[in-house]
């Protein structure tokens, strides 16, 4: 006997303004219980101290979460120096303290910066939910076990330094997946000599989307109570794909790619495009070297 399944069929992506103090897991399940959702996911997790652009993506858009997960990110975060925590943030436990350079300068805290832009190594925290033999870092952490992690590739496309007054300082990010905004801010601390953490960190863009786009959890919770709809607030999930390019496709091609066989299209170069049948997406496919086009996520079609 098969399983009933429970929650509705809802499709789209809302962007979350994620509040302080509560994980993303539960931001989505309190966010996916409002929409009556038959299934859902998030887009890449903010720590409980961190505030901002969270995209849940709801039913077909699940298929595309880890393209989004995989695009650049911006932050904004400021840093305490002179105290290093275990987490990395306020968090923490207090591991060390230690005076701030008596000569710093706005002037030197940008020379720090810029050793930091571009391309660099990133040692990983332990309060990251990085993996090591299925379990996530964070839990080694919490039981006080430390994990050798091998420094990551990860590219700074934009630092700036927003602002700096006594023992604070804060910076603006552009990076790439894979970056700790946490671990970025103790090896600026370690450069200057006095450690740091994070005390307050922002998500301002993610997958293309940003803070203007985002929505309350409460604002959410008073339209439902309200009695009014929040499926007007889903955004289409072809919108989070529009860096690829868009192949419009004739009527036995569409029917063609729907069956799962690739179609003779070319003058595309070779990577993700997007499928169109008229005003209809119909997912994501492969520009192939050899002037095919594969279907490769497709959209349940009404």
């Amino acid at each position: 006997m098969s399983r009933r399944r429970r929650g509705r069929d809802v499709n789209g992506i809302l962007i979350v303004d994620k509040p302080q103090g509560v994980t993303s897991n539960g931001v989505l399940q309190q966010v996916k219980r409002l929409y009556g959702a038959a299934k859902a996911g998030h887009t890449g997790s903010l720590d409980p101290l961190a505030t901002g652009v969270l995209p849940l993506c709801f039913g077909e858009a699940t298929k595309f979460s880890q393209l989004m997960l995989d695009s650049d990110k911006s932050y904004v975060a400021v840093g305490k120096l002179g105290v290093v925590t275990d987490s990395g943030d306020s968090d923490g436990r207090i591991m060390a303290e230690q005076a701030i350079p008596a000569d710093l300068t706005h002037e030197t805290l940008e020379s720090v910066l810029a050793a930091f832009r571009g391309n660099i190594e990133q040692v990983p925290s332990m309060y990251s939910a990085l993996k090591h033999k299925g379990r996530p870092l964070y839990e080694y952490a919490r039981e006080g076990i430390e994990v050798e992690r091998p420094a990551r590739p990860v590219t700074i496309h934009a630092l700036d330094l927003v602002g700096f007054e006594g023992d604070r300082f804060e910076i603006a990010v552009t990076c790439s997946k894979g970056t700790y905004i946490r671990s970025l801010v103790e090896d600026i601390g370690q450069a200057l000599g006095c450690g740091a953490h994070v005390t307050s960190l922002r998500r301002t863009c993610a997958a293309g989307f940003g803070l203007d786009q985002a929505s309350q959890v409460s604002a959410l919770e008073q339209l439902r109570e309200a009695g009014e709809s929040l499926d007007p607030l889903l955004i289409p999930v072809e919108t989070a794909l529009a860096d690829f390019p868009k192949l419009m496709l004739q009527d036995a091609q569409i029917v063609s790619i729907l069956n799962g066989q690739p179609v003779k299209m070319s003058g595309h170069p070779p990577g993700w495009v997007r499928l169109f049948g008229g005003d209809r997406f119909l997912g994501l496919g492969e520009q192939l070297p050899d002037g095919e086009v594969a279907p490769r996520r497709l959209v349940k079609q009404d």
